[in-house]
């Protein structure tokens, strides 16, 4: 069955209507199952008047936990969460977190990291293993099969046909990716994010950039890592994400806009003073309520996963991704009291230029989709209920200690010297001093 997806003979509308048709019938068996448990639960208006009663003024609908919205339990069409019998009021033990596959996964897509010639030998060793080994039909953007210098590599000619390619902003992925591997550094897996604005399949990163803080894979034995994988049942970090609404003053400015206004982030949202030589006078709400505002060079809003990014950076602490949180940092503030705060993944925040600002502001979001924010304009910040599933090579505590020793130098520093002679300073007298006793150590050493 497998071999019939491999090569590039593959339909790929019937392909996704397939997958349209499994996550409809995964969809409905799960309402089944749901409508049996809850068998006293209210008649469809009364739930309609409920989450009516729910919505606030000014914010998305979203499913709430205790402490952050609840994350969407499906990665992709193939990827899930292994239930846990041990689950309280949905929310799980981040420790407990494992990927497992709803069926075998047949499609995966290779984010290769451009202009570094390093990762073509790697890249071309890892597409075709998986179309000839695993039988896996293999999508990469447009552009890496531009690049002259694969043709140097025999061996990728004999699967350079059989690869699928899409382009960014024009070819929609969604439901035709079971699983993600990004070759390079954490720019691969940012680019990941930015390709899949909702449900994102689990994503497996291999560290061959320079950086390589989100990316814990080695690529020595990458056969055996990816086979543990597919097998199933291993670790995840669920690297939350906020979703970035840009509300502009009037109707006829947001029907000539151009660049999208509605995106997810998986690092951070940041709001400056662009070209300006003034400062940046930001007004910060929370939940409707004027929080502050910020006047100095602009203002970082980021997710546990950007804290340890521009972030850290600008002084702010760094937080384990898989703390429920959004994070506001400023960035060079006119005040030597406004230190970075951390508030609750479920709230939302307001930003807008206040009314009596010298100079408009601008926002960009993971870096990209750079644009400028008018007074009256306004962008809306919360937590996304599409996390990235990012696999993890050992387990979510280690990955994350282990890439900030080796990545950030996290307390790196010369131990300090054991004291050989604390036992003659306990029977030393107080006029006695450190110098001496040196003195009188190598004295002793060269009688």
């Amino acid at each position: 069955m497998a071999s019939l997806w491999a090569g590039s003979d593959v339909d790929l509308s019937v392909l996704h209507q397939c997958r349209i048709a499994e996550r409809l019938e995964f969809r409905l068996a799960c309402l089944h199952k749901q409508k049996i448990a809850d068998s006293d639960t209210k008649c469809e208006g009364e739930i309609h008047k409920f989450r009516q009663r729910r919505r606030r003024s000014g914010t998305w609908p979203r499913t709430r936990s205790l402490n952050a919205p609840s994350p969407i339990q499906q990665f992709g069409p193939c990827g899930r969460i292994m239930k846990n019998s041990a689950m309280v009021m949905t929310i799980q033990d981040p420790a407990s977190q494992r990927l497992t596959w709803y069926k075998p996964p047949l499609t995966v897509l290779v984010i290769k990291k451009v202009r570094d010639a390093s990762v073509h030998l790697p890249f071309v060793q890892l597409v075709q293993w998986l179309i000839e080994e695993k039988r896996m039909l293999v999508f990469v953007e447009a552009a890496v099969l531009d690049d002259p210098l694969l043709d140097q590599y025999s061996s990728f000619a004999t699967v350079k046909d059989k690869l699928m390619t899409f382009r960014d902003g024009k070819d929609d992925l969604t439901d035709k990716i079971d699983f993600i591997i990004c070759l390079g550094g954490d720019g691969t897996l940012l680019y990941a994010s930015h390709l899949f604005q909702q449900s994102v399949p689990p994503v497996m990163a291999f560290h061959l950039g320079s950086l390589g803080f989100l990316t814990p894979f080695r690529f020595d034995n990458f056969q055996e890592q990816v086979n543990n994988v597919l097998e199933g049942n291993a670790a995840l970090t669920l690297r939350s994400r906020l979703r970035c609404i840009v509300m502009r003053k009037g109707d006829d400015e947001k029907k000539t806009t151009k660049q999208p206004t509605n995106l997810l982030v998986l690092n951070e949202v940041v709001v400056d003073r662009g070209p300006s030589p003034y400062l940046s006078n930001i007004d910060l709400f929370l939940d409707g309520k004027l929080i502050t505002s910020v006047q100095g060079d602009g203002l970082i809003v980021s997710t546990p996963t950007g804290s340890t990014a521009y972030a850290v950076a600008a002084g702010a602490s760094m937080i384990h991704p898989s703390v429920p949180a959004i994070m506001v940092t400023p960035i060079c503030p006119h005040s030597l009291s406004f230190r970075p705060i951390v508030v609750p993944a479920g709230v939302e925040l307001k930003i807008s230029v206040s009314r009596d600002s010298r100079n408009t502001s601008w926002v960009s979001f993971d870096g990209r989709n750079r644009q400028e924010l008018l007074h009256g304009d306004s962008l809306r910040v919360t937590t996304s209920i599409y996390p990235v599933p990012s696999i993890c090579a050992q387990d979510q505590i280690s990955d994350w200690f282990d890439s900030l020793a080796e990545c950030l130098h996290w307390n790196v520093r010369k131990r300090q010297k054991h004291l050989d002679e604390l036992t003659d300073l306990t029977h030393s007298s107080s006029n006695d001093t450190l110098d001496s006793l040196e003195h009188a150590e190598l004295i002793e050493k060269d009688s």
